[in-house]
């Protein structure tokens, strides 16, 4: 497999791509990373409500402390497979995954305190 491929296996799932590398004890420690912050921060179940359109309660159940880490875990897997796989050997080829992983951690910062039509989405629930 090339380098991009185990980058699209590292994006479908962390830890995948190092698995796929020979990397057993880094990919067990991804997927094990990914399991804890994904079950910490309630991710899939915040994904379900926004999907579903409930907002208020999307803010009341994320835990963003945990949330903050997975952007930084998954770019970095990303990031790993790729390079261990032979690509990146351009110089500054790491940088479109740690800004990534920067922007999406900044944005999760402000996201917990955001004006929507007039309300502030807080953790505590809406304040118009």
């Amino acid at each position: 497999m090339n380098p991009n491929e185990k980058l699209l296996w590292s994006i479908a799932f962390p830890g995948f791509g190092q698995l796929l590398n020979g990397k057993y004890v880094k990919g067990i420690l991804f997927i094990f990373l990914e399991f804890m912050i994904n079950i910490r921060s309630h991710f899939n179940e915040v994904i379900m409500l926004s999907f579903n359109g409930e907002i208020e309660k999307t803010f009341l159940r994320t835990e963003f402390q945990w949330l903050m880490f997975y952007p930084c875990v998954y770019f970095f897997a990303m990031w790993d497979a790729y390079n261990d796989a032979g690509g990146g050997k351009e110089p500054y080829s790491f940088l479109p995954f740690a800004l990534s992983a920067f922007f999406v951690t900044v944005g999760l910062i402000f996201s917990a305190k955001k004006r929507y039509s007039g309300c502030c989405l807080e953790q505590s629930g809406f304040q118009c």
